[in-house]
Order: C-alpha cells, then sequence, then structure tokens
C-alpha cells in the first residue's frame, strides 16, 4: 500500500492536562462523563518500555486502546488500513510524553506502535475497553501482529531506527 500522511479517522489526541502544586502534580487519566462508550475501560496496566525499543505494530479487531503518554519521550506511530475508513491509507506520526502529555485513543483496525525515545526507561498506561484474553484469560487475544507484514515495512523501518 502506498502511505500518506495524514489525520487517522477515530483516533482521539487529547492534552494530559497536568494540576501542580507544591506537593507535585495530579493528572486526569478519565472521566465515565467525558467518555464515550467505546472508550470506558474494562482494564488498565503499565507498561515500562526500555530507551530505543518499540512496541508494536500491531492492531486490535473489537478493542479500543486509551493510552496515557506522560512520562518520558515516545514517538507513536499510527496508520489506518481499515477499508471502509475515510482515511484509509493515511498513516501519522505523534511525539507524545513529558513534552506533550497526551491521552491518546485508537480505534480497531488502528494499527499502531510506539518507541521510547528516552534515555532511560520510561511507562506508558493503557486503559483499553477489553479485557485481555477475555473474562478469566479464556478468549483468544484481540490481536493482528504486523511485525513481518511487508505492506507496513516502510512504516516499521522508521520504527525500528533510531
Amino acid at each position: 500500500m502506498n502511505w500518506i500522511d495524514g489525520d487517522i479517522e477515530g483516533v482521539g489526541l487529547e492534552p494530559l492536562n497536568r494540576f501542580e502544586d507544591e506537593r507535585g502534580w495530579l493528572a486526569e487519566i478519565f472521566r465515565s462523563d467525558e467518555l464515550t462508550e467505546n472508550q470506558f475501560p474494562e482494564m488498565g496496566y503499565l507498561s515500562v518500555t526500555q530507551p530505543g525499543t518499540a512496541r508494536g505494530p500491531h492492531e486490535h479487531v473489537h478493542q479500543t486502546d486509551r493510552f496515557a503518554f506522560f512520562h518520558g519521550s515516545y514517538s507513536l506511530f499510527l496508520w489506518d488500513s481499515r477499508p471502509s475508513s475515510p482515511s484509509t491509507g493515511c498513516r501519522a506520526v505523534i511525539n507524545v510524553g513529558e513534552d506533550n502529555p497526551s491521552i491518546v485513543t485508537i480505534p480497531p483496525g488502528v494499527v499502531h506502535a510506539y518507541r521510547n525515545e528516552s534515555s532511560f526507561p520510561a511507562f506508558v498506561l493503557n486503559f483499553p475497553d477489553k479485557l485481555y484474553a477475555g473474562e478469566g484469560k479464556r478468549d483468544p487475544v484481540d490481536e493482528i501482529r504486523h511485525e513481518d507484514n511487508v505492506d507496513h515495512q516502510d512504516r516499521q523501518d522508521s520504527i525500528y531506527q533510531m
């Protein structure tokens, strides 16, 4: 596929507002009165990524991810391969983390990966709207991996190279 740079339908990017005082800071990750139905989290997790390391690319068939990037510095890679999307064929790279604290909502079918650009291990929070491997971890994992997909090779080259 010939990818073009552009916005991707359904991807949300919101600033993560920090409320600071002499004790430190606080940031709201989500509020039920500000989420749409497909954004209500079913679980939450914290991951730590080593410097220069990438996670992904992959996509979900049913799951919406809601990442909170506020520690370290990350390059977030997105591309839309959904056939019925108005932004099919679009790709985007967004810098997120301490300098651009963000909540990023990624709908099903949008391929995504991120790379830690920091010189230290940095963490990310995610609050997906589906349980990993379903109730009791008895279902197949909702994930399509793209590490070896030639249609995404041009994006992968930039993901894995610093």
